[in-house]
């Protein structure tokens, strides 16, 4: 139970600084964020974590300086 936490504790710090760089993005493209929907944000989601598979824990040479990975936007041309 030990290493499950850890596991959650993990996700909910990725998750957390992720959501910090998605907003600061948005900031800085313009975008008007309501302060309710970011009363509504959580770090707890986790449909995009999978939890079976094979992992590589390499660091590539961006995160080993201390930079976060590209934000993923997915299909939307929206936020360039």
């Amino acid at each position: 139970m030990g290493a499950l936490g850890l596991v959650v504790n993990g996700m909910i710090l990725w998750n957390t600084l992720y959501m910090e760089e998605v907003m600061d993005h948005l900031r800085r493209s313009d975008v008007a964020i309501a302060s309710e929907d970011l009363a509504r944000l959580s770090p707890l989601g986790h449909d995009h974590i999978n939890f079976l598979g094979r992992y590589n824990f390499l660091r590539t040479e961006q995160v080993a300086r201390g930079k976060l990975r590209p934000l993923n936007f997915g299909d939307t041309d929206e936020y360039p």
